[in-house]
């Protein structure tokens, strides 16, 4: 599946996007984060309050306890403010 990171994730994991393929047990949105934040010191910088992080699969925003099985995409952004 395809992840994408959206500003200051971004910016703390060191890429926009990458292509993964997590292990089986990763079946929700917080398994997911919490692969992610196995996976170095800048996954788990970036995902350090991951309660604040949003996200989104396949352009839908999703809970954390989101299923991911069959995502195609997978984006990673901090909570927007409009004005």
């Amino acid at each position: 599946m395809k992840i994408l990171y959206f500003a200051w994730v971004r910016e703390r994991v060191g890429k926009t996007e990458e292509v993964v393929e997590p292990p089986a047990e990763v079946t929700t949105i917080a398994d997911l984060v919490a692969w992610l934040k196995g996976r170095g010191e800048e996954y788990a910088y970036a995902f350090e309050n991951e309660t604040v992080i949003r996200a989104a699969m396949d352009q839908l925003h999703v809970h954390r306890d989101a299923v991911i099985t069959g995502a195609g995409e997978i984006a990673f952004f901090p909570p927007m403010t409009g004005g």
